[in-house]
């Protein structure tokens, strides 16, 4: 592997509504994967709830209904600047160059990248973001609304459950994710 080698960080969060600065981000979870598809790493890590927001009553009613990913993602929380510390320690710690992957990237990295800027003032990832519905429409030739979950060819779907733990989530859509490179690869072979 180079240094110049891209590193796919699959990052899922979960948090207590839908807008950094207004809701808090509870948890991240970031699975490291090589273009060859092989996991490097993993990373987790709680964060405490940002005193200057509140939840938002939707997403609590929505947290009613997964008990125990509530419990695990709240569970020993950091403070939320020691929390992206330790994030970007390890993405700087892996090798290669990071590139930031998610379902729905906007969503996650939209997170990450505001406690990044709030709390550490620079990202591993610079404005960049790879969304897998993206990658999956143009891999497919599909419209956006037909590339979901769903509607992906069954072997590219990790055998994962969806757990709304924020490392579960990570690696089942880092696996998805690997699984569409390789069909990108294999495709383009004579």
């Amino acid at each position: 592997m180079t240094s110049t080698e891209e590193i796919y960080i699959s990052t899922d969060i979960e948090c207590d509504g839908l807008i950094p600065g207004l809701h808090s981000m509870l948890s991240i979870g970031a699975a490291a994967f090589t273009p060859q598809s092989e996991l490097l790493d993993t990373f987790t890590v709680n964060l405490a709830p940002l005193p200057d927001c509140a939840p938002l009553p939707q997403t609590m009613a929505w947290w009613r209904d997964f008990p125990e990913a509530w419990a695990r993602c709240t569970h020993d929380p950091q403070p939320p600047a020691e929390a992206m510390e330790g994030y970007v320690r390890w993405v700087d710690g892996l090798p290669g160059t990071p590139v930031f992957v998610a379902y729905p990237a906007v969503f996650d990295f939209s997170f990450i990248n505001y406690y990044l800027a709030r709390f550490l003032r620079r990202s591993p990832f610079g404005f960049s973001a790879l969304d897998v519905r993206s990658y999956a429409m143009a891999l497919t030739g599909s419209s956006f609304g037909a590339a979901t979950k769903s509607r992906m060819p069954a072997e590219w779907l990790p055998d994962r459950p969806h757990t709304h733990v924020a490392l579960d989530d990570a690696l089942e859509q880092g696996e998805w994710f690997c699984r569409m490179l390789i069909a990108s690869r294999e495709s383009r072979q004579p």
